[in-house]
Formats: structure tokens, C-alpha cells, sequence
């Protein structure tokens, strides 16, 4: 059985994690085919938006326990070597040129939290938790606080990596951390519903110019910022999607991308 679902339906690529019976663990076989899928959804010109959603009551309870006992017997390349692939598919996500929602139907923890924390946007349950316990089983949050600095900020960032606290979907939204709080019967039409705004009214190149330009800033000098951003700029300026936007509004005609 495939540990991960992928379909596209309306412009829409769906990616699901399917090992309910084990919360949606993260194991080796599973880190791999979300990059499978991540990079199949990336290449397909049909597919505008991408959702990330999971089987079962649990978005994703982290990595696989069982497999972390097996990993005190690797040596340090050998866990080095795992770690990079992780790595690599929380890089993948982060700066994939197209937008990934999250939608999250259940407790997201550890590792699963920091799937929700590289996509664009997050949508989850009130009952949902979220929180990153590395800590409390001898563990480190490594990779995934690089991401989460940059999402919330330090203070945050530690109050959260550092306590290894579970906290609810609305307080992971008042912390900058999720996108916004949706009933359970409303969760799957919200997302396809945003999707496809997105999908309507925004421009594909500009979004993933834009995804690029975020990614990129944040780690350059200001000076060194602002002359990239510049170039994108003049970049984007020459781009048919720019010049049928701006024609668009100019002539007061609604433009569908």
C-alpha cells in the first residue's frame, strides 16, 4: 500500500499521508514518497495549487518511534544521512514554487508539525494540537526550528521548542503559527474554496516569484536585500503574466489566471 495519495482535481494537486494506523508517522519510506510527490505536483503544469492533507484522526504525530530506536544503533554519517533526507523535504516544500496549504484535521506534533509549519499556509481544526515535544524524550527540534524562527520569531520560537508544550489551534493562530481556525464539516470546502481563489485571481509566476523573493531576503543584509529585491522587480516587469495583469487593469476587465 502507498504511504502517500497523490490526485489532481480542478488545477489542485492533493498530496495525503496514508499510514492513519500509525497517526501518520514519519518513517524513511514515507519522507520519500512526500518527495516524490512534492516534486511530481512541482513539475506538472496542470497543477496551480497543491494541498497537503492527511488519512485518519492525526495529521502527523512526528517521527516513527519505533524507527528512532533503530537509529540509536546508526552511526553519525548513517543518522546524518537521514536527517538530510528530512531536510530535504522540509527544503522541498519551503521554497516549491507553487503554494502548499496545509490542511489540518488533526494533531500535528514534532515532525508533523513541522510539515505544517514550512507550508504557505496552514487551515486547521479547533481540536487540533500542535507543538514541537522533541524535547521531552531526550530529543532536539533541529531542522525544523530554522523554519520556525522565521515564521513566529525567536521568543516565540523558544517558548515553543524550548518547553516542548502542545498548544490548540487557536493559540498556534494568535502565535502567527497556523493561517486560521475552521470548524471540522468546513474544513475540506474552505480549503478548496481558498485554492481556488488563489488559482482564479492570482498569477502562478508571481506567486512563485514572490515565495522565491521571501525565502531569499531574509538571509542577505539589507543592502544586499533591496538590490535583489530590485532586480526581481525589473525581472517581473518584463513577464507576459505582468503585462496582461497590468492591461487588465487598466482596461477594467477582470482578468482569470
Amino acid at each position: 500500500m502507498s504511504l502517500v495519495k497523490y490526485s489532481i482535481a480542478n488545477q489542485i494537486g492533493r498530496i495525503i499521508l496514508n499510514r492513519p494506523e500509525k497517526r501518520n508517522a514519519l518513517s524513511p519510506e514515507l519522507v520519500r514518497e512526500l518527495l516524490i510527490a512534492f516534486e511530481q505536483a512541482e513539475k506538472d503544469p496542470t497543477v496551480k495549487v497543491i494541498i497537503l492533507k492527511a488519512e485518519g484522526e492525526t495529521f502527523c504525530a512526528g517521527a516513527d518511534l519505533a524507527y528512532l530506536q533503530q537509529l540509536q544503533h546508526f552511526n553519525f554519517e548513517e543518522n546524518l544521512a537521514d536527517s538530510n533526507q528530512l531536510k530535504e523535504l522540509f527544503t522541498k516544500i519551503y521554497t516549491l514554487k507553487k503554494v502548499v496549504i496545509a490542511q489540518v484535521q488533526g494533531h500535528a506534533l514534532a515532525g508533523g508539525c513541522g510539515l505544517a509549519t514550512v507550508c504557505d499556509f496552514v487551515f486547521a481544526v479547533p481540536d487540533a494540537k500542535f507543538g514541537y515535544t522533541e524535547v521531552k524524550i531526550g530529543f532536539i527540534p533541529a531542522l525544523v526550528a530554522v523554519f520556525l524562527i522565521r515564521k513566529i520569531g525567536e521568543q516565540r520560537a523558544r517558548q515553543l521548542l524550548l518547553s516542548g508544550d502542545m498548544i490548540r489551534a487557536e493559540e498556534a493562530y494568535s502565535m502567527g503559527l497556523i493561517t486560521k481556525v475552521i470548524e471540522a464539516q468546513d474544513l475540506e470546502p474552505t480549503v478548496i474554496n481558498f485554492a481556488t481563489r488563489l488559482i482564479q485571481t492570482n498569477s502562478a509566476q508571481s506567486m512563485e516569484s514572490t515565495k522565491q523573493l521571501i525565502a531569499q531576503v531574509q538571509a542577505l543584509p539589507l543592502a544586499e536585500a533591496l538590490s535583489q529585491a530590485a532586480r526581481m522587480n525589473a525581472q517581473m516587469r518584463g513577464t507576459e503574466d505582468c503585462k496582461r495583469g497590468i492591461a487588465a487593469f487598466l482596461n477594467k476587465q477582470e482578468i482569470k489566471w
